[in-house]
């Protein structure tokens, strides 16, 4: 049974489709394995053992019945704390919500609920999803998979510990500036960041309306197929057959390539080397109106932060970690109608970037330039939290920006993923060339 722990989600459901595997004896597995973890409290914020023996008990009498409601009926995944569960608290990982205990579930996690996922609990975040590099001095700061001097990455950063640490066979975490992807590189795993408004995000704690979305974090790409169509209510993909042969990539060069360190920068480079020998055409190309988007997120992104946590933040400001407070407030000075003017340049670089790109299967970058920093270093050294948060969250920001949808995989060297970026709303077709990605570098 502790090879459960280990599993694709994917494959974990074939058992229980087969027969194989009892739900109820799947979930025991992960709620003893949670509660005895050393971690655990790191980990999860709170872990919902009634509701996942009830979900539970329900997969394994339809199992029995051959009434599945999905794939991944039965299967076990944790939920980051921003997705609101019904009677348990949702507190977004800031004291400012603390005790705060919703009358019913996320739209996302009430259809996933009526796909047969089991919710083990939520998992710890960054205070309000507002940074990529997991820090949580507030609540807690999960581990990294690969050093444990180091943050995990954010802001879903207890979604992906979750995962990496065998306590979860799948994460749902959410991604406005990255954070879905940066905690699955940092960790080993895949990470999919869907198009803005494809997946529900009402009863969801909200950082930025027009930037929030929600998205798996896993061990596969099959499972990302999976776990997206669980979200959504919908049939999988086919990944079946795919390859690597004919398809063009363009290599971003402008913006995502500077600063890296040496292991990313390595770890990119034997990327590209397997891609190509497994076929795929790279070109590099350079988009320079992203150097504008990039100007533009500041405003825009603090803009919205401020409007939505104003009310909670001006009466209790000394209640929240105090680098994450600082880059909420420039917001409160972002004038209306600057704000709508950006949004109007922003569409036009949008427009750019699509017909800059329109003639490749997808735009390929560098995950992260930079490895998981020091956790310690980033609690006493201000100048290294500024510039390892700006440069954790640059390189993913690109998708946000450019409003597409995005998938990171691991590249075989520990905490160093590579981004495959696609046209909005082609998440099907993303996880079919990610599928023959993954298959590459393997």
């Amino acid at each position: 049974m502790q090879d459960w722990l280990w599993a694709t989600a994917a494959d974990l459901g074939r058992g229980i489709g087969a027969g194989e595997i009892d739900p109820v004896d799947l979930c025991e597995t992960y709620l003893t394995a949670i509660d005895a973890h050393p971690l655990r409290d790191r980990i999860y914020a709170r872990v919902t053992h009634d509701r996942a023996r009830s979900e539970a008990k329900a997969a394994s009498d339809r199992a029995k019945a051959k009434q599945r409601l999905s794939p991944l009926d039965g299967v076990p995944v944790s939920w980051k704390d921003l997705f609101d569960t019904a009677g348990v608290a949702t507190e977004a990982g800031t004291a400012l919500m603390e005790g705060r205990v919703p009358e019913k579930d996320a739209e996302v996690l009430r259809v996933a609920t009526g796909m047969g996922l089991v919710c083990l609990g939520k998992t710890h975040m960054t205070e309000i999803a507002f940074s990529g590099l997991g820090l949580n001095p507030i609540t807690a700061t999960p581990p990294c998979v690969n050093d444990a001097d180091a943050v995990p990455g954010g802001s879903s950063s207890g979604a992906g510990a979750s995962v990496a640490f065998g306590l979860a066979a799948a994460a749902v975490g959410s991604d406005t500036g990255g954070s879905v992807r940066i905690p699955s590189m940092w960790n080993d795993l895949v990470g999919l960041k869907t198009t803005h408004g494809r997946v529900s995000v009402e009863g969801s704690v909200a950082l930025c309306h027009g930037f929030d979305t929600v998205g798996p974090l896993c061990r596969s790409v099959e499972d990302a197929g999976l776990m997206l169509a669980a979200l959504e209510g919908t049939k999988s993909a086919d990944l079946g057959g795919a390859s690597l042969k004919g398809k063009r990539f363009a290599a971003l060069q402008n913006v995502v390539i500077a600063e890296m360190r040496d292991v990313p920068a390595q770890g990119y480079a034997l990327a590209l080397e397997k891609l190509k020998a497994a076929g795929a055409e790279i070109v590099p190309i350079e988009v320079p109106e992203l150097d504008r988007a990039f100007e533009m997120s500041g405003p825009l992104f603090t803009a919205e932060a401020y409007a939505n946590w104003r009310d909670l933040i001006e009466p209790n400001p000394e209640k929240m970690y105090w680098q994450i407070l600082n880059r909420v407030m420039p917001g409160k000075d972002v004038a209306a109608h600057d704000y709508i003017a950006l949004w109007q340049e922003l569409e036009g670089i949008r427009q750019a970037y699509s017909k800059a790109t329109a003639s490749f299967d997808a735009v390929i970058i560098p995950g992260s330039p930079i490895m998981p920093p020091n956790a310690d270093r980033l609690l006493t050294d201000e100048g290294y939290y500024l510039s390892e948060n700006l440069l954790a969250l640059r390189n993913t920001r690109v998708a946000n920006l450019m409003g597409l949808t995005s998938i990171t995989l691991p590249t075989g060297v520990p905490s160093v993923g590579v981004m495959l970026n696609g046209r909005p709303g082609s998440e099907e077709a993303l996880l079919r060339i990610g599928k023959a990605v993954e298959a590459a570098l393997a």
